[in-house]
C-alpha cells in the first residue's frame, strides 16, 4: 500500500530512489559553572571548536568545482563570515568570562538572542537567515561535543541516487551531497527562501520542504518518488505510478536541456513585441550566473547583505566597491539598486536593544521609513550608489514607498548628495534615474500620483500580495491564503501598469510572480513588458514569452480579475496558457 505525503515543492524535478534517513543528534546543552581557574581554558575550547568549524567549511569550499553555480560558494562563504563575526565569537567568550558558564551554554544563549532578532523580521528572505545562525552554531556545538564531528563529510559514493530524508540540511551538507550525486532531498523544516532551498534550485536537485515528522513515516532504504514541483512524496508506489513518474522525469530532463537554446537571441512574443527580461541579484557573486542567462540587466539588486552579520553599518568606500563590482561586471547593462530594505530591528546585527521589540514589524519602521529616520546611514548609501554610477548604468529604487512625502524626501536627500559630490569634484551620472517600488495597496492605488514624480515603477509582488491579503506567506497556518490570482491583487497590478502607460513611465515586476512561467501570459495580457526574476527562472519565462501570441489569447482574458474562487481562477489560467498551443 502506498503512502503519499505533501510538502512544499521548492526545487523542480522528479527523483526515484531509495531513502537515506539522516539522523543528526543534537547535543544536550546544559549549563554548569566553570571553576575560576578554568575559565580561560573554556574560552580556548570554544575558540578551538570555532576554528575547526571554519577549517571544515573552507575545505568544503575548496572542493567546489570552478563551474559550479555562484550560489554554492557564496552560501558557504556566508557561514565562514558568520564564524568570524564577533556576535558568534567574542560575545559568547565574554559570557564565559562574566558568568563562568560552559562554552555550549554561552553559545546557545547567543544563538537564541540572534534568532529572536531574525524572527521579528518581516521580510521572508531575511527572516530565514535564522536558519544560517542555527546551522553555524550547531556545527560548533557538535565539535564541542566531539572534536571529530564532521569527519563523515567525505565523498565515499554511498549516497549516489539516494533520496535524503532529514530534519534540516545546511548549505555545506547540500554541497557535499551534491558531490555524491544524491537524487533529491526532503526535509521537515525550511522554506521557499532558505539558503538550502535556493542552493537546491541552483544545483538542480529536486527538493521538498515542510513535511513535519517525516522521519516517523519513512523507512531507511524504502523506495520513494519525489516530485519537486508539486511537493509530493510517494512511498511504496505501485508499478503503474513508477512508470508514470519515470516518464515525468524523462520529460522534465528533456525540457531543461531544451532551454539552453533560449540563452541568445531577442526576447519577443510571436507577433514581435519586445519584452525586457532582467534578473534579481543578492550578491556581487551573482553576476556570473546572470550573465550566463542572457539577462538584459539587473532589475533588482538587493543591498541588505552589506548590513548583515556586523555591528556597524558599512562605510561609503566599502559600498562603493561592492556596487562598482556589480555594475562593471554587467558590461554596460543597467543595474537597478534598491536602497536598503531593512527594519528597525535589523539595521545591523548586534546594533539593537532586544528589549525594544516591535509588536508588528511588518507595519513598523522599515524600508524607506527607516532610511528617512536614519538619514546619515541613508546618505552614505546614496553617495556610494551615485559614485558607482560613474562606472556604468545605474538606477536607484526606493522600497515600500507609501506616501508622496516619503518619495519627495528621499529625492531631496539624493539631490543634497549630488550637491556634495559636485562640491568635492567626484564623478557620477547626473541623469541617474530614480524609481519607487509598488509593494503595498496604498502605493498601487496612488500609482498615477507616483508615476508623475519618478522615472520608473517596479511592482514587488511578494509584499504586495502579503499586504493586500493580510497574510504571511511563510506562516504555515495562513500561507494557503497567499494567492497571486486573487482579484484584489490582479486589479492592483493592472492599476499600476495602466498608470505607467498613461504617464509614459516604464513599469517592471521583480517579485516571484514575475519568475513563475504559469503567470507569464497573464502578465503580458495585463500589459507587463519588463520582468525581473531569479536567474534560474529566466530561461523558462523567456520560452513562455517567445511561445506567446497575444492575439491568440482569449478575448475575455482580463475577466480573470473578476473571479473570486481560487479554483476557478486556476482553471481559467490553464485556459489562458493552453490557448496558444
Amino acid at each position: 500500500m502506498s503512502l503519499e505525503l505533501q510538502g512544499m515543492g521548492v526545487s523542480r524535478g522528479v527523483a526515484i530512489g531509495r531513502a537515506h534517513i539522516l539522523f543528526r543528534n543534537q547535543p544536550d546543552i546544559r549549563e554548569y559553572l566553570v571553576d575560576e581557574d578554568n575559565v580561560e581554558q573554556e574560552v580556548n575550547r570554544l575558540q578551538r571548536a570555532t576554528e575547526q568549524a571554519k577549517a571544515q567549511l573552507k575545505e568544503i569550499r575548496e572542493s567546489i568545482p570552478a563551474n559550479a553555480p555562484t550560489d554554492v560558494s557564496s552560501f558557504i562563504d556566508t557561514h565562514i563570515l558568520m564564524l568570524q563575526d564577533s556576535s558568534l565569537t567574542k560575545i559568547p567568550m565574554t559570557m564565559i568570562r562574566n558568568r563562568r558558564c560552559n562554552a555550549e551554554w554561552a553559545l546557545q544563549l547567543q544563538r537564541d538572542a540572534l534568532i529572536n532578532v531574525f524572527n521579528e523580521m518581516d521580510d521572508p528572505y531575511l527572516r530565514t537567515r535564522r536558519d544560517d545562525v542555527d546551522h553555524v552554531v550547531n556545527r560548533i556545538l557538535r565539535l564541542l561535543d566531539d572534536e571529530n564531528a564532521g569527519a563523515q563529510d567525505v565523498n565515499d559514493g554511498r549516497l549516489k541516487g539516494r533520496i535524503i530524508i532529514a530534519e534540516d540540511l545546511t548549505p555545506a551538507d547540500t554541497m557535499l551531497m551534491q558531490h555524491q550525486e544524491i537524487g533529491a532531498f526532503v526535509i521537515e523544516h525550511g522554506g521557499a527562501t532558505s539558503h538550502t532551498t535556493i542552493l537546491a534550485r541552483s544545483l538542480g536537485i529536486p527538493a521538498i520542504v515542510g513535511i513535519g515528522s517525516l522521519r516517523r513515516y519513512i523507512q531507511d532504504n524504502e523506495l520513494l518518488i519525489i516530485d519537486g514541483e508539486t511537493g509530493t512524496l510517494i512511498a511504496g508506489a505501485d508499478e503503474a505510478s513508477l512508470t508514470e513518474y519515470r516518464q515525468h522525469r524523462s520529460d522534465f530532463q528533456q525540457h531543461i536541456a531544451s532551454l539552453n537554446r533560449y540563452k541568445s537571441g531577442p526576447t519577443q512574443t510571436r507577433e514581435g513585441k519586445d519584452i525586457i527580461l532582467q534578473a534579481n541579484a543578492d550578491l556581487p557573486e551573482d553576476i556570473t550566473a546572470i550573465s550566463n542567462t542572457g539577462a538584459q540587466g539587473i532589475g533588482l539588486y538587493r543591498t541588505e547583505f552589506l548590513y548583515m552579520n556586523r555591528t556597524s553599518p558599512p562605510e561609503e568606500e566599502e559600498q562603493l566597491s561592492a556596487y562598482r563590482k556589480v555594475v562593471e561586471g554587467m558590461n554596460n547593462q543597467p543595474v537597478t539598486i534598491r536602497t536598503f530594505d531593512l527594519g528597525a530591528d535589523k539595521t545591523v546585527d548586534g546594533g539593537r536593544n532586544l528589549d525594544q521589540a516591535t509588536t508588528n514589524p511588518a507595519l513598523g519602521l522599515r524600508a524607506i521609513r527607516l532610511c528617512l529616520k536614519q538619514p546619515a546611514m541613508f546618505r552614505t548609501q546614496l553617495r556610494a550608489i551615485l559614485r558607482a554610477s560613474a562606472f556604468g548604468k545605474i538606477k536607484i529604487m526606493f522600497p515600500m514607498v507609501s506616501t508622496m512625502q516619503e518619495l519627495l524626501q528621499a529625492q531631496h536627500l539624493l539631490k543634497q548628495c549630488k550637491f556634495e559630490l559636485d562640491q568635492e569634484g567626484l564623478n557620477y551620472d547626473h541623469q541617474i534615474e530614480t524609481g519607487a517600488m509598488i509593494e503595498i495597496p496604498a502605493s498601487a492605488i496612488c500609482a498615477e500620483m507616483f508615476a508623475q514624480k519618478v522615472d520608473f515603477l517596479s511592482i514587488g509582488t511578494n509584499d504586495l500580495i502579503q499586504y493586500t491579503l493580510a497574510i504571511d506567506r511563510i506562516d504555515d497556518h495562513v500561507n494557503y491564503l497567499y494567492d497571486p490570482l486573487h482579484p484584489a491583487v490582479l486589479r492592483l497590478i493592472k492599476m499600476t501598469l495602466d498608470a505607467g502607460k498613461k504617464h509614459n513611465v516604464p513599469v517592471s515586476m521583480c517579485g516571484e510572480m514575475a519568475g513563475d512561467p504559469r503567470f507569464t501570459r497573464l502578465l503580458l495580457a495585463l500589459g507587463l513588458d519588463n520582468f525581473s526574476m531569479h536567474p534560474n527562472a529566466l530561461l523558462e519565462v523567456k520560452r513562455a514569452i517567445k511561445e506567446t501570441d497575444l492575439g491568440l489569447l482569449p478575448l475575455n482574458t482580463l475577466d480573470i480579475m473578476d473571479i473570486n474562487d481560487p479554483y476557478d481562477a486556476e482553471l481559467f489560467l490553464d485556459e489562458i496558457n493552453n490557448a496558444v498551443h
